[in-house]
C-alpha cells in the first residue's frame, strides 16, 4: 500500500485535498463521492490497511443486480479523504466539485479469506452498510492484462436489491440538490419517483377551489411508461409488474412516455375495494375486478408536468388514458366535499381525498394541498382467541381482540368480517400452535353464548372500525391484515401483559422458540440462575422477551462483548469477544486489533432473535460498544461512571450525581442518568458521533474535575483502589474505544436480579434504591413509563461551547 502516486499528482499548496498520510485506524469504512471533474463520475473508496483503495465509476453505483458498472481502479488515497468535500481548483489533478454521496461501513462477506488477499486476487465480495447502498456487492477485476485497472461493480440479488432501473443521480441528498447549480433535476423515466402524500384532514368542507376524489383502499402505485416498457411499482420501489401483469399489459398500449400516479384495487360486485383479497391476488382464482385508478400525471413526452395546476394535469391525463379493462381515469367532484363524503361512507368506501385545484405536485412530501378524510378508523389489535364457527366449513367465527393499556391486556371487541377463505385457513393454522387453557382477560359477558378458544397473544392484526363505544369496544371492526412484520412489538407487549396473569405454566427443559422467522433451540430453561430468589434461565428469557423493544435500540449495530454466566450468578463467568463460530444468521463485524495482527468477529445484537440467542448462551448482561459499526471511532455518548467504595452509601452516590447534573445543567449540557444495577449510577452525555473517543474522554475528564472541585472530600479521580480510600471514583476512563458498560435495561448478574434502569432526573433523590429495579419490577414499570433514555442516541452536544461554559464555571 503506497500513497506515492497520490502525492505525485497533487500540489498541496494549491488543493484543499488531504495530505498523503497513512492511517492505522483500519475501521472498514467506505465513501462514495460524486465528482464533477472533466466528466461526471462517482468515486468508490474502501478503507483497507491504512489507505483508501479507490475506483472511479463513470455511471455511478447501482442497486440493480443486472447492472455491471465499470469501475476504473485509481491511485490509493489517504484515509482522511473519507470526509473530503469541496472544490479542487482548476489546473489541479481532478479539478472540479466533489460531494459525499454515501458513506458508511463495510465488511468482508467471505470470512474465510483476508480482504487484502481477495483484493490482490482481483475479487472482493463485500457487504456495504450505508444510507443509500446496502447489501452484498462484488468488485471483480478484468482478466485481460491490458485492462488490469478495469473492474466491475456488481450488486447481488438480496433483500436490498431492486429490479428497477437505478440512476445514482436520482438519489442526491435534497440539501445538496438545493445548492447545486450545474445539474438539471428533471424526473427520470428510468428511476423511482417518491409520490406526493396527503395530510390528515379534520372536518370535511365545501370549497369551489377544491376537488374531491374517492379514497380507494389498495396499493398506491406509480407507473413509468417508456416506449411500451412499463415499470409499475409501490411507493417503496417494490415491482408490481408480475403481481398485476394485466395492468402492466394495458399500460403498455399507451403510445406516450409518461409517469402516472394512482391506486390499484380489487373491487367486489358492489364496486367496493377488498384490500385483504388484493393482498392475496391470484389472476386465476381471485374474484372481483382488478383496477388501476390513475389520478395524476407527473411527466409527459419529455416534459415534467408537476408544476402545472392539478386540474390541468388531470385534463391531460384524461386524454392520455385509453379504454381499458384494468386502467381507469379517477373521476372527481368539484366544490361539493360534504356530499361526496356522505356518498362515500354510504357506499362503504374508506373515505375521500380533497385536493386543491390549482396545486402543484409536491414530490416526496406530505402536503396540506391534499387532505384525506376517512370514515373508518384503523388500529392494530392483539389476537387473544377466536370463537368457533356455526357455519360448516368455516375455519373459525370471529377473532377475540385485545389491547395493552395501563391496566394490562384488555378486551376491545370481536371481529368476524373481512376475511377471505384463504385467510381464514392461514390464520387457523397459526392458531393451532398458540392454544392455551385460560383466557388472558375476563370477557364472558361479551361472547353471548359463543364458544371461545383461547390463544397466547402473540399475533397482531390491523382492523378498521366505525367508532369506539362507551365501553371502549370497537364498533363494527373489519379485518384488514395480519401484521406479521410486527411480531417484535407484539411479543414484547403480550409477554408484559402475561406477567400480570397469576397462573404459571411449566415448560420443558428444552424446546424450540420461533422468533423473527428464526427457530431457536432453547436449552436448560429450568437451570437455577438466581438461587436466592429463586429465578431460572426461563425467567431470564422471559424478561428479555418483554424488554426487547426497550433494550434493542441501545444494542443494534454495536459490537457486543459477551459476558457469559452459563451456570448462573453463583458461578464464575467468562468473557467472549470472538463470535466467528456463531450461526451465519447472527450478524458480525470484523474489527482489527490495535496491533493489526489479529481481527475479532464481534457479534451484533440486531433483533429479538439474536438477543435471545445470546441469552440462551448465558449472557445475563449485555455490554455494547459506545459506537456503532458505521463509525467505530466516534461514540454516540460519553459516560461518567460513579463508582463508590465499600464505605460509601448510595445516598452519597445520589448526592454526587445531583452535583454532576447541576454542573451540566448550568453549562446547558444535556445529560441522562441510569442505575448501574449494582452500587453506582451512570451519567450519559450525548455525543452524536461528532467526536472521537479521545475528545469524548477528555471532555468527561473536565466534567469530573468540576465535580471533584465541588465535592473534594467525597470524590476522587484516582484510579488505584489503594489510593482511592473511602471516596467515590469519578471514572472517566470508561470512554475508550472498545470499552463497554452495561446497557440500559440490561439485567445484572447480581443476587437480586437487578436491572440497569434509566431514570428521570426527578427520581434521583433521597430514598432511591437500586433494589427497586429488578427482573420483576422493570417490565411493569415500562408499561406505565416512557423511555427517558433514547435522548442519548440523538443530537450531540456542541463541545466547544460546552467546554467554554464549564471553564467559566470552573
Amino acid at each position: 500500500m503506497s500513497l506515492s502516486d497520490y502525492r505525485r499528482k497533487r500540489n498541496f499548496d494549491d488543493t484543499p485535498e488531504p495530505r498523503d498520510e497513512e492511517s492505522t485506524e483500519n475501521g472498514f469504512r467506505f465513501v462514495i463521492q460524486r465528482h464533477r471533474a472533466s466528466h461526471l463520475h462517482y468515486d468508490l473508496r474502501l478503507e483497507l490497511e491504512g489507505v483508501l483503495k479507490s475506483w472511479a465509476i463513470p455511471k455511478g453505483p447501482s442497486m440493480n443486480p443486472n447492472d455491471k458498472r465499470l469501475a476504473i481502479h485509481t491511485e490509493d488515497h489517504p484515509v482522511a479523504y473519507l470526509h473530503f468535500e469541496g472544490v479542487i481548483p482548476k489546473g489541479n489533478y481532478g479539478a472540479g466539485v466533489m460531494h459525499i454521496w454515501d458513506e458508511g461501513h463495510y465488511k468482508n462477506h467471505n470470512e474465510k479469506e483476508r480482504l487484502s488477499n481477495a483484493y490482490a486476487a482481483g475479487k472482493l465480495k463485500i457487504t456495504l452498510i450505508g444510507s443509500k447502498l446496502r447489501g452484498i456487492f462484488t468488485l471483480v477485476r478484468s482478466s485481460s492484462k491490458n485492462r488490469e485497472n478495469q473492474w466491475l461493480l456488481i450488486k447481488h440479488q438480496d433483500e436490498f436489491a431492486t429490479a428497477l432501473q437505478y440512476d445514482a443521480e436520482n438519489f442526491i441528498d435534497e440539501t445538496y440538490l438545493k445548492n447545486k447549480t450545474q445539474d438539471a433535476a428533471n424526473l427520470s423515466l428510468n428511476s423511482l419517483v417518491n409520490p406526493m402524500l396527503a395530510s390528515p384532514g379534520k372536518t370535511i368542507f365545501n370549497d369551489k377551489n377544491w376537488i374531491y376524489e374517492l379514497k380507494y383502499d389498495g396499493y398506491r402505485a406509480l407507473a413509468n411508461l417508456q416506449h411500451s416498457k412499463i415499470t409499475l411499482y409501490t411507493r417503496n420501489g417494490i415491482s408490481l409488474n408480475q403481481k398485476f401483469k394485466s395492468i402492466a399489459t394495458d399500460l403498455a398500449t399507451i403510445e406516450h412516455n409518461a409517469i402516472l400516479d394512482g391506486e390499484i384495487v380489487l373491487l367486489n360486485k358492489a364496486g367496493i375495494p377488498q384490500f385483504s383479497a388484493l393482498q392475496n391476488y391470484d389472476p386465476l382464482t381471485s374474484e372481483g375486478s382488478l383496477v388501476y385508478y390513475v389520478f395524476d400525471l407527473l411527466h409527459l413526452n419529455g416534459h415534467d408536468t408537476i408544476t402545472l395546476p392539478l386540474l390541468d394535469r388531470k385534463q391531460l391525463l384524461k386524454e392520455l388514458l385509453p379504454k381499458s379493462n384494468h386502467v381507469f381515469y379517477c373521476e372527481h367532484v368539484e366544490a361539493m366535499g360534504t356530499a361526496i363524503y356522505k356518498k362515500a361512507v354510504d357506499m362503504g368506501m374508506e373515505g375521500i381525498i380533497a385536493k386543491k385545484g390549482n396545486s402543484e405536485y409536491d414530490l416526496n412530501n406530505r402536503s396540506p394541498n391534499w387532505l384525506k378524510f376517512k370514515k373508518f378508523e384503523s388500529t392494530e389489535a392483539i389476537i387473544c382467541g377466536y370463537t368457533l364457527s356455526k357455519s360448516a366449513g368455516r375455519a373459525f367465527g370471529a377473532l377475540i381482540l385485545g389491547m395493552i393499556n395501563t391496566d394490562g391486556l384488555v378486551y376491545v371487541g370481536t371481529c368476524g368480517s373481512g376475511f377471505s377463505e384463504e385467510q381464514l385457513k392461514h390464520l387457523h393454522n397459526k392458531f393451532e400452535l398458540l392454544v392455551r387453557d385460560e383466557p388472558v382477560f375476563k370477557i364472558a359477558k361479551h361472547l353471548k353464548g359463543r364458544t371461545a378458544v383461547w390463544l397466547r397473544p402473540k399475533l397482531l392484526c390491523e382492523v378498521k372500525f366505525a367508532e369506539w363505544t362507551s365501553a371502549n369496544v370497537m364498533r363494527h371492526p373489519v379485518f384488514l391484515r395480519l401484521r406479521e412484520d410486527k411480531m417484535l412489538d407484539v411479543d414484547a407487549q403480550t409477554e408484559s401483559a402475561l406477567d400480570q396473569i397469576s397462573d404459571s405454566k411449566k415448560v420443558s427443559s428444552e424446546f424450540t422458540l420461533d422468533v423473527d422467522a428464526r427457530s431457536l433451540n432453547i436449552s436448560h430453561v429450568d437451570k437455577l440462575y438466581w438461587p436466592s430468589l429463586p429465578k431460572t434461565k426461563y425467567d431470564l428469557l422471559d424478561y428479555y422477551i418483554k424488554m426487547a423493544p426497550y433494550i434493542l435500540p441501545f444494542l443494534k449495530n454495536r459490537p457486543e462483548s459477551l459476558l457469559r454466566h452459563p451456570n448462573g450468578v453463583s458461578h464464575e463467568p467468562f468473557y467472549q469477544k470472538d463470535a466467528s463460530d456463531f450461526p451465519s444468521w447472527i450478524e458480525k463485524t470484523h474489527i482489527i486489533s490495535k496491533s493489526g495482527e489479529k481481527g475479532i468477529d464481534y457479534a451484533l445484537c440486531q433483533d429479538k432473535a439474536s438477543l435471545l440467542f445470546l441469552n440462551n448462551l448465558g449472557c445475563i448482561e449485555m455490554h455494547p460498544w459506545h459506537s456503532t459499526i458505521f463509525q467505530l471511532d466516534k461514540p454516540d455518548y460519553a459516560i461518567i461512571d460513579l463508582d463508590p467504595s465499600e464505605e460509601n452509601s448510595f445516598e452519597e452516590v445520589i448526592e454526587t450525581a445531583l452535583v454532576a447534573h447541576d454542573i451540566l445543567k448550568s453549562a446547558k449540557i444535556k445529560s441522562f442518568c441510569k442505575t448501574s444495577g449494582a452500587s453506582g449510577l451512570h451519567i450519559y452525555v450525548p455525543m452524536g458521533g461528532l467526536y472521537n473517543y479521545e475528545q469524548a474522554r477528555d471532555f468527561i475528564k473536565l466534567v469530573c474535575l468540576c465535580i471533584q472541585q465541588r465535592l473534594p472530600t467525597l470524590t476522587t479521580m484516582e484510579r488505584s483502589l489503594k489510593k482511592r480510600g473511602s471516596k467515590i471514583y469519578l471514572d472517566y476512563l470508561q470512554n475508550r474505544k472498545g470499552q463497554t458498560i452495561i446497557a440500559a435495561y440490561s439485567l445484572r448478574a447480581k443476587p437480586l436480579a437487578t436491572v440497569s434502569t434509566p431514570l428521570n432526573w426527578e427520581e434521583v433523590k433521597t430514598g432511591l434504591k437500586v433494589e427497586q429495579f429488578t427482573i420483576d419490577s422493570v417490565p411493569k414499570r415500562m408499561l406505565k413509563n416512557k423511555d427517558v433514555f433514547l435522548g442519548i442516541l440523538e443530537e450531540g452536544i456542541a463541545m466547544g461551547e460546552a467546554i467554554d461554559a464549564l471553564n467559566t464555571g470552573f
